[in-house]
């Protein structure tokens, strides 16, 4: 019976990210593409993706390509989302298509979220230390084809 859990659990967890990467599409920067979701009894109650804050434009990088500095990250867009709505983060999920760093690990923690599914790692481990120090349960997961189809059936 567990496994059969843990399998139904993963199915779930592999489509919440393909899903986090189409959600990345979204995103108007060049650099890196980058989607989150934050599921809550199987319904996501909030999404974001990189990019500049409400009412500033669209370009992430500057004329050198290095990010600006004011650019937020998908998590941060997922977690100040939340804030504005009704919804609680409280015993969540996340899923998001990079490892989270640890500005927004920091964010994590403090909105409850009990579990982060991600795809891509990334250089620095500072962030995904930081949320297994808090208890939160960190998965990595590979992903085949983000693009792949999100068919319920298979």
């Amino acid at each position: 019976m567990e496994k059969k859990v843990n399998e139904k659990q993963q199915a779930l967890d592999r489509r919440y990210l393909r899903m986090a990467y189409i959600w990345a599409e979204n995103s108007y920067c060049q650099r890196r593409k980058v989607g989150a979701l934050i599921v809550k009894d199987k319904m996501i109650i909030s999404d974001g993706y990189n990019g500049t804050p409400s009412g500033f434009e669209n370009v992430c990088e500057d004329e050198h390509n290095v990010t600006k500095p004011y650019v937020l990250h998908a998590e941060a867009n997922a977690i100040t989302k939340i804030a504005r709505s009704n919804n609680s983060s409280d015993g969540a999920t996340m899923y998001v298509t990079a490892s989270p760093c640890i500005e927004c690990a920091k964010l994590i923690i403090q909105a409850g979220i009990k579990r982060v599914v991600y795809s891509e790692k990334y250089r620095l481990e500072d962030g995904i230390e930081l949320m297994k120090r808090a208890g939160i349960e960190v998965i990595y997961m590979e992903v085949e084809d983000p693009h792949q189809s999100l068919d319920t059936n298979h």
